[in-house]
């Protein structure tokens, strides 16, 4: 499970993060929503370690872990997906995928079948540059090597974003899927309200920079979500 307390986040003088706390439980997709600019690719950037926190406590299987760097969150157990996909333009797929071997050792680097068994447009795609792929190619590419070192937590941001409907289609079937192996806690940010509905198990709530507290699907309607969305 990823527990997160308190969570503070500044660029320069600027507070972006206020105290955020959540927990996102393992085998569980927990979908984070609000409008855009209240904080949500910021709350995942510094749980990926892509900007360190200013203050608060990231704990991950019971465990406080620091994430000042990309590095620490990855080998910490963390992977990341990031909004717009940041796919290596000019490496093949098997190499962008083989840049998520950095963290794991030598024996443990190679791509397992179940990469391309969950996205089987990469096995016929290995040889192709990643700039030569379509939109959701590239997610699916940026998924699979996100998953590549076996992460624990795994946070998607704005994964359907200038995807294709068929693409979104498999993206989810690849997210229910992962969610039943029951390995992972799933922290997904998502602008498509039918998209987040439909895979979140619980829902976080971001406005100006702060969590209300998390909301079971039991309890929260598709109408309360895109209400959400447009704080």
């Amino acid at each position: 499970m990823l527990d997160v307390v308190n969570l503070d986040l500044h660029y320069g003088q600027s507070r972006i993060l206020y105290e955020m706390s959540f927990e996102a439980p393992q085998g569980q997709i927990t979908t984070v929503v609000g409008n855009n600019g209240v904080g949500k690719t910021s709350l995942l950037k510094a749980i990926a370690g892509r900007h360190p926190a200013s203050g608060g406590t990231i704990t991950i299987g019971g465990r406080p872990v620091r994430l000042s760097t990309a590095f620490q969150a990855a080998r910490a157990g963390i992977g990341y997906v990031p909004q717009g996909r940041e796919v290596f333009p000019m490496m093949t797929v098997l190499e962008n995928l083989e840049t998520g071997f950095a963290c794991l050792p030598k024996a443990e680097r190679f791509i397992p079948d179940a990469i391309f068994d969950l996205f089987p447009v990469l096995r016929d795609m290995r040889a192709r540059r990643g700039g030569d792929l379509s939109g959701g190619q590239q997610q699916q590419l940026a998924i699979a090597r996100a998953l590549i070192a076996k992460p624990t937590v795994l946070l998607l941001d704005e994964p359907t974003e200038g995807i294709q409907p068929n693409v979104i289609e498999q993206i989810g079937d690849a997210l229910r899927l992962l969610r039943s192996q029951g390995e992972m806690a799933i922290l997904l940010v998502e602008q498509n309200a039918d998209f987040a509905y439909a895979l979140g198990d619980s829902f976080i709530v971001v406005e100006g920079g702060r969590t209300a507290p998390r909301k079971l699907k039991a309890d929260y309607s598709k109408e309360m979500l895109i209400a959400d969305l447009a704080l």
